[in-house]
Order: C-alpha cells, then sequence, then structure tokens
C-alpha cells in the first residue's frame, strides 16, 4: 500500500484523520474484539463516529483549552475520544484505568477536569467517589452501558447518546467544529500526560502538536513503518508509548490499531491479530519465556529434545541470520529445518509470526532473553524514552541491534553526556512544560532545550550507541568509595525467570543487601514438579528450598558483577525473600511496574536495619490494599540469608 502523503498543513491529529479518512477511506484503522467476534471500523468510519461525538461535546458546552479527562481499557471508543477532543480545540488527559482513587483524584484537581469520559461502570463508580472531593467534574460521558440503568444520569450521559445528539445538531455546530479544528496549530497542545511518579507526584507533561507529530513522523520513517502494518493496543492509555504507537504514528502512517477483549485474553487475541508492530516492556517477553520453559519442563522427552537442539542452533545463527550476515548454507539448511519444527510453531503460540519491528523499552532486558527472541528469527530491538521526550530519545538500527546499548540517537534528536555522566538530550519532541510547575520544568529543561533525563550513561566510541548505567539519582558510592548502582545488579537479578521484582541497598553503607520477590508462575510451576506443597505466595516465598534457589540465583550474580572492575562493589551479601509482592496498589510501583525505591526503604524500614544488623530472621506487619480496595495487614517472619561474593582487590574496589 502507498505511504500516506505528507502536506503542510498536517499540524494536529485531526487533521492526519481527515488526510487518512480521504486517502484510506476504505482501509481498517481500529479492530476491537467484543463478545468473541472481531469488529472493524474504516478510516472514513472512524472520522464520521469521532465526528459525530466532537459534534456533542459542543452541545455538552466543551470550551476551547478544557481538560477531558478519559478512563477505561484500550478500545477504539476511547482512542476516538482523545481526537474528538482534540477536534473541538480541547485538551485529552489519560487516566490509568487501574489508578485507585486518591491517584485519580490528584490528577483530576490538578488538570481541572470539567469532563470525564470513563470506560464502564467501575470507572464511573471511581470518578462518582472522586466528585466528593473534587468539585471541578461537571459531567460524566460513560460507553459500556451494562449495569448504569439506574444511576443519577442528571449530569452523566452515554457515549452513544452524546454521538446522536452530535448528529442532530450538526447544523448548529458545524461551523464552530470547523473553526476550532483549523484554530489548533503547530504548537498548540496535542495531550497531557502525567509521570509515573516515582519519587513523588506524578507531574502533568504538555505535549504539543510538533511533539508529537515530528516524533511520529521521524520513528515511523526510522523502522519503515507503513499504511499496511498492525499494532495491538494493550498498554495503557495513560503511557506515552501507548499514545506514540496507537495514535501518533497510527495516524502519521495509517496503520491499523487492534484492540484486544480483556487483558486476560490479550495473548489469545495477539496470536489472531499477528501484528507487524508490537511493543512490550521487559516483563511481558520474560513471562512469555518463562511460559515456555514451562510448557518445555512438561513436554516429553523427544519433544524436549527437539526443542534444546534445534534453539541452540538458532541461538548460533539465528542472530546473524537476522542482520544479514553470512552465514554457511549447511546452517541455514538446518535453521530452516528448525522453523518448520520449533520456531515456527513457536513464533505463531506467541503470536510473533508477522512481526516485522519489535521494540522493548523501559528497564533493561536480559540478554538472553533478548537474543532468545532474535534466535528465532524476530526483529526485537531496544528503544529509550521518556515522557518528556515524546517516547523516543534512541533506537536501534536494523543489523546494530545488541542487547547492551540503546541504540543511536533517534531522527532529530542530539545527545550529549554532562560531566557527572547523566544523559541530556534535546529535539523535536521535547515537552512544552510541566503543567502549574514552573520550578520543575526550569530544574529539567534549559533554556536551550536541553532536557535532563536523570539516568546515567555514556555514548560509546566509534559506534555512537548509548549505554545506560543507573538511574543518576540512585548512583553513589559504598563506604569504601567503590561505585553503587544498584539497577545494574537487580536487572542481572532480574534476568532469573524465578525472581520477579529485585530491589538492592548499599549507598554509603559497607555492603550491598537486597529484597526479592519470587515470580508465582515461574516458581509454583517448580513447586508443583517437585511435589512441594503451599497455600499462598507467603509461605511458597519463605520455603527453605525456595531460600536455597533465591541463594543461588544470589551467589550466580555475584559472580557476574565480581567481573565489572567497577562495579564489584556491588555484590549481594544478605538478601530476603519478601511475603508480599510488590504492588502499585500499595504504592511500591508506579502505574508502569517501576519500583518507587525510596517509599519502599521507608515502608520496610525495619527489614533493612535487620539485613544491617545480623539478624538472622525478622517479624514483620505491612499494610496491604485488597482488590476491592479494602485495607488489611498481613504478619510474616523473614528469613535473612548470608550470600557467597567473590573476593576483589582492595584497590579495585576504591576506584
Amino acid at each position: 500500500m502507498a505511504s500516506p502523503t505528507a502536506t503542510a498543513d498536517l499540524v494536529s491529529i485531526p487533521r492526519l484523520l481527515d488526510r487518512n479518512a480521504s486517502q484510506f477511506g476504505s482501509k481498517a484503522a481500529y479492530r476491537e474484539k467484543e463478545f468473541g467476534i472481531w469488529q472493524s471500523w474504516t478510516w472514513a468510519e472512524s472520522a464520521e463516529e469521532i465526528r459525530a461525538l466532537a459534534l456533542g461535546l459542543l452541545e455538552l458546552g466543551v470550551a476551547q483549552g478544557d481538560f477531558i479527562a478519559i478512563v477505561g481499557r484500550n478500545r477504539p471508543a476511547m482512542y476516538w475520544s482523545m481526537v474528538a477532543i482534540q477536534s473541538v480545540g480541547a485538551v485529552p488527559v489519560p487516566l490509568y484505568q487501574d489508578a485507585v482513587v486518591e491517584e485519580m483524584a490528584y490528577v483530576l484537581e490538578h488538570c481541572g477536569a470539567r469532563f470525564v469520559i470513563a470506560g464502564d461502570q467501575e470507572q464511573v463508580d471511581k470518578v462518582i467517589e472522586v466528585q466528593e472531593t473534587v468539585s471541578g467534574i461537571e459531567h460524566i460521558i460513560y460507553y459500556d452501558r451494562r449495569g448504569m440503568r439506574k444511576y443519577d444520569h442528571t449530569r452523566m450521559n452515554a457515549f452513544d447518546d452524546v454521538q446522536a445528539t452530535g448528529r442532530a445538531a450538526h447544523e448548529r455546530f458545524d461551523k464552530e467544529l470547523e473553526a476550532r479544528k483549523a484554530a489548533s496549530g503547530y504548537d498548540d497542545t496535542c495531550v497531557m500526560l502525567y509521570t509515573s511518579g516515582t519519587t513523588g507526584r506524578p507531574k502533568g507533561v504538555v505535549l504539543s502538536n510538533r511533539n508529537i507529530i515530528e516524533t511520529s513522523k521521524n520513528s515511523s520513517e526510522f523502522d519503515h513503518l507503513v499504511p499496511g502494518d498492525e499494532i495491538l493496543a494493550y498498554l495503557p492509555m495513560a503511557w506515552v508509548g501507548d499514545f506514540i504507537f496507537s495514535i501518533g504514528q497510527a495516524y502519521w502512517t495509517g496503520f491499523c490499531v487492534n484492540c484486544p477483549e480483556s487483558p486476560e485474553t490479550m495473548h489469545h487475541d495477539l496470536r489472531e491479530i499477528g501484528p507487524t508492530y508490537y511493543f512490550a516492556p521487559p516483563r511481558v517477553f520474560e513471562t512469555q519465556l518463562t511460559n515456555v520453559m514451562i510448557r518445555m519442563e512438561d513436554a516429553g522427552t523427544f519433544k524436549k529434545w527437539l526443542f534444546h537442539h534445534f534453539m541452540a542452533h538458532a541461538k548460533k545463527v539465528g542472530p546473524e541470520l537476522l542482520d544479514g550476515k553470512e552465514v554457511s548454507f549447511g546452517d541455514k539448511l538446518k535453521y530452516k529445518l528448525g522453523d518448520l519444527l520449533v520456531y515456527g510453531p513457536l513464533k505463531n503460540t506467541l503470536g510473533f509470526s508477522r512481526v516485522r519491528v519489535g521494540y522493548t523499552a523501559g528497564e533493561a532486558i536480559g540478554p538472553e532473553i533478548f537474543d532468545f527472541y532474535r534466535s528465532l528469527g524476530i526483529n526485537l530491538k531496544q528503544l529509550y524514552g521518556q515522557t518528556e521526550a515524546s517516547v523516543f530519545i534512541t533506537q536501534q538500527p536494523d543489523g546494530e541491534v545488541r542487547s547492551d546499548t540503546v541504540g543511536v540517537p533517534s531522527p532529530g534528536v542530539e545527545l550529549k553526556i554532562a560531566e557527572n555522566g547523566e544523559v541530556f538530550y534535546r529535539s523535536p519532541g521535547v515537552f512544552v512544560k510541566y503543567f502549574k510547575n514552573d520550578e520543575s520544568t526550569a530544574d529539567t529543561k534549559d533554556a536551550e532545550g536541553w532536557v535532563a533525563t536523570g539516568d546515567a550513561g555514556f555514548i560509546e566510541e566509534g559506534t555512537g550507541h548509548l549505554r545506560i548505567i543507573d538511574r543518576a539519582k540512585d548512583v553513589g558510592k559504598m563506604a569504601n568509595g567503590a561505585l553503587f548502582a544498584p539497577k545494574y545488579v537487580e536487572n542481572k537479578l532480574k534476568f532469573f525467570p524465578n525472581i520477579l521484582e529485585a530491589v538492592v541497598f548499599g549507598n554509603a553503607r559497607e555492603m550491598c543487601t537486597a529484597f526479592l520477590n519470587i515470580d508465582l508462575t515461574a516458581v509454583g510451576n517448580w513447586a508443583e514438579r517437585n511435589n512441594i506443597a503451599y497455600s499462598s505466595y507467603q509461605e511458597l516465598a519463605g520455603h527453605p528450598r525456595v531460600l536455597e534457589m533465591m541463594q543461588a540465583h544470589v551467589e550466580e550474580v555475584n559472580s557476574s558483577v565480581a567481573e565489572d572492575p567497577m562495579l564489584a562493589g556491588c555484590q549481594v551479601h544478605r538478601f530476603l525473600v519478601l511475603h508480599k509482592q510488590l504492588d502499585a496498589d500499595d504504592g511500591e510501583l508506579t502505574r508502569t511496574l517501576k519500583v518507587r525505591r525510596r517509599i519502599i526503604e521507608e515502608k520496610f524500614s525495619d527489614l533493612i536495619t535487620a539485613l544491617y544488623d545480623g539478624s538472622t530472621q525478622v517479624s514483620t506487619e505491612t499494610e496491604v490494599t485488597y482488590e476491592d480496595g479494602r485495607k488489611g495487614s498481613i504478619k510474616a517472619t523473614l528469613e535473612i540469608r548470608d550470600a557467597n561474593t567473590v573476593e576483589i582487590k582492595q584497590k579495585m574496589a576504591a576506584e
């Protein structure tokens, strides 16, 4: 299919929509699986749905510059809402659908939202509860009618009723809508997205049409994205990545956005769609690989042999074949046989048969995991980005893909490294400001447009690839002067399928210690195979054989860390396995599953004290939040274990 035509007047997402409706009117723009059946909307049909909603918003009294919150799961109507809001000169503010009421209240109060578009009854209930403390919300629009019949509708409307009103009132509002669309310029606000808030309250990141469209154009051209591409939209709509992939790049390129039926059916829906362009954080790839390895453990002897035999060959030649390098005829032939017997069926099971470009970002991915997917012939690459950059800071070009770097600067991006090792960038995607926070804006972005990433790293000589070491604020010194970089060690620990999360301590201390979370799926399967009975996460996490397994993993990581002269002092001397999984609802993780290190240090200070005072066990009580929002507490006595470390030269530790 021909690439979309770029013209000078494409200065907003609604303008891109008009172009796509004209150029690709009959091509699928959105698909959604509902009640087990895929439904499809063309670009022309999507444009009509969006226009009807925009007219309905005008009839409801939406003013230019209003902030309108959107909360719900990924579905076409939610994406249409964002574009309809932009069409009337208002600003969409997507919220995390799993946000608790307190988190939602902060964002709605901070942005001053007058309207909320909610996906279903659950989200409406949260908004109604928020209205007890946040007074600015005037109207709620909900998409799913189930359970909504007996609600008070004086300040509430169904999504399709708003559309119907818009269609009926089009003669009154057509000119106003066109005038508002025409008034939207390249430097006007496109969207406001809130940061994950790892160190405090989330900040509202204001991104302009220029930020989103220039970044979408450059990144799409970098990977040769075309109108025939397909993506699966399953990541949180409040995350900048989903906005770029499912709105920015989708509207610039004209490819199709597919929405799964539910998080539970996502992997099945992934197989049915067979996306050509796919993004997932490392945890998704890790979980999929863990499930594959669990299935192989349960497989018959011949099938297990076949898998390991051909995967060993794939590991040897797969990445070279993917990068177009020379491989012997015999190796090519064996790889083709492996593709027929193992790789092809496995890619089909994972839903990756058609992936042409795949990305992972957010956290470091284990080299073994990264190489596993590339050995299958999946063009998996790493990118580095953040909300303030409209995602893209660096990308890996085809033929230059490595597990230890995050690539070269994306098109239009400049990089520099400060004296303290912090990475700075400048690009057309650099955010406008933090909403109502001029002080933080000035701290993050200087007068010349350079943005501080907060990450420490360096640019390789010769290749120009960026390597990230850790969060700059987390990099410190051990008591003996050795470098302390917790993320480096945590990522190595999380490379083991049995370890879901790790938090390492040691700044200004004589040794490093760690909290670990087990992966319940992987360790639970291991327990079943080894006839180990357990009734809860807490019981399994504290089992002596599980602790032995964790100790072996920690000691293997210590051996690996000891090989790096600069970071050899970061070996873990003592550790414990937490009695609960770190959870965003308990404030221990962000909604994008990043560790809130300071909160964990405060919440589990008694456990950290025990790690350093020589205790062999510690009793604790922790408050937890249940799925229905109720609070409770769990008590536990945890065993603290010493791990063997590799001796390093004193002068090396002090460097």
